[in-house]
């Protein structure tokens, strides 16, 4: 099963105060896919989530979600189809972690409607899926900063959405967790054809995850497509300003980008005159 939903942005422009922080910017989200955003600190990505997720409006363009812009739809509506795990989410003091995953079932609850089976069965197996099961009556201000974003994931989860927003839902996991919870919306894609959109800082783990990358810069889409044709050494310099070798990742195929730094070039071995001479 495939999600159809399409959403796109018309020469999209965001920014806070005086300041513009993408410009003109014109995408496509293809539907059914995982699409992963890169690009350097600052540089718009977080940006440009919250705007396709309507919490941020434009200064000019618009973000279209099948037909119609997404901040003319009714809240609620738009809750029922895309979901959003901002970079920072904040809990209610004291809250169980029960009850905030809960809260993902929000959306489509009805006006005096009551809690139904269906919303149990979405809360537990979101519970499940994140492996977050056993902290169900934990508050959420006593776990680790991991523990915090594997419940947070859940809560996303539970919305059963069909468009999918993360903005680095990796941090403060280890590198153990940062592959489960990247192989769970895998799963979650493949098994329900959840759109995902998410922004990721680990530009390997992009390339092996993502159907779709967005490389941006200075607010700009410098490169969008396979990670085979987005992930070059010219838009690792241009995007970051670092100079790399692309090789290919010996798990996946994928391309694996391998950094160089200014201490870490293997010297050159000079041979002596006499190397070639036989002893």
């Amino acid at each position: 099963m495939t999600t159809s939903h399409s959403l796109v942005t018309e020469r999209l422009t965001l920014g806070y105060g005086d300041r513009v922080v993408v410009e003109s910017l014109d995408l496509v989200v293809p539907p059914g896919e995982i699409t992963v955003i890169v690009g350097a600190n600052a540089c718009g990505k977080s940006t440009l989530l919250r705007s396709l997720s309507r919490l941020l409006t434009p200064r000019e363009g618009r973000v279209v979600l099948d037909g119609k812009e997404v901040h003319r739809m009714p809240a609620k509506k738009l809750a029922r189809t895309l979901g959003l795990l901002p970079q920072s989410p904040v809990a209610p003091e004291g809250i169980t972690v029960l009850d905030l995953v809960g809260r993902g079932r929000h959306p489509h609850q009805k006006l005096f409607s009551r809690w139904s089976e269906q919303d149990d069965v979405a809360v537990a197996a979101a519970l499940e899926a994140t492996q977050t099961t056993n902290l169900a009556a934990r508050a959420v201000d006593e776990l680790s900063g991991g523990q915090r974003q594997r419940v947070w994931i859940a809560m996303a989860l539970a919305q059963q959405t069909d468009l999918l927003f993360l903005d680095e839902p990796t941090t403060f996991l280890d590198a153990a967790h940062q592959v489960e919870v990247l192989d769970l919306l895998t799963d979650l894609n493949r098994s329900r054809g959840t759109t995902i959109v998410m922004v990721l800082h680990d530009l390997n783990l992009a390339a092996r995850y993502a159907d779709h990358l967005i490389a941006i810069a200075d607010g700009r889409c410098h490169a969008a497509g396979p990670p085979a044709e987005v992930l070059t050494e010219e838009s690792v310099r241009t995007v970051f300003g670092l100079d790399s070798r692309i090789i290919e990742d010996p798990v996946s195929g994928r391309p694996l980008m391998l950094p160089i730094g200014r201490h870490h070039i293997r010297p050159q071995v000079a041979s002596s005159p006499d190397s070639g001479k036989a002893r």
